[in-house]
């Protein structure tokens, strides 16, 4: 079992596990979905939780066609872990002896939530004042959660809120 809530310093190994990842989901999916490298495992020398986190994008009609395919694929669907336009899937696997924990986010192509996710994104990775002081925002939150992923994310909402813009 991971510990999810614990900081971890950034893994130079995050690129290539993202890469792996979005060709297993190129494969299950078809077509040609948008898939970004996105949360803090994108962000080199940010450190987080270790969690893989990648946001798919795709016609909105395809959705549920596609939700089906992850489900089948063993990516587990959180009924509360989405917004109106996003849906939320988990999934952990062994890589070189580690449990790695993916989370995927699908959502229709160009949403206003896929959008902000690369928003934000870019801004930590061109801003080190930024990337730092969001550092030092995710340290706290784990201390002060205490595990709770509620306390966790609600630390980091106002700062993420106000650079997503």
């Amino acid at each position: 079992m991971i510990e999810k809530y614990k900081f971890r310093k950034y893994d130079k190994k995050y690129p290539e596990l993202f890469r792996r990842e979005k060709i297993r989901l190129r494969k299950i999916i078809g077509g040609n979905p948008n898939i970004e490298h996105v949360g803090s495992t994108a962000v080199p020398n940010l450190g987080g939780k270790g969690v893989l986190d990648l946001m798919i994008s795709v016609n909105k009609k395809e959705i549920n066609k596609i939700k089906k395919q992850l489900e089948k694929a063993g990516y587990v669907f959180k009924e509360s872990g989405g917004e109106r336009d996003r849906l939320f899937f988990t999934k952990n696997y062994k890589h070189l002896g580690k449990i790695r924990v993916v989370h995927l986010q699908l959502t229709p192509r160009n949403s206003y939530i896929f959008k902000r996710m690369i928003k934000f994104r870019d801004c930590l990775i061109k801003d080190k004042q930024k990337r730092e002081e969001y550092c030092q925002i995710k340290k706290q939150a784990v201390k002060i959660s205490n595990g709770d992923g509620k306390i966790y994310r609600k630390h980091k909402e106002n700062f993420i809120k106000v650079n997503q813009k």
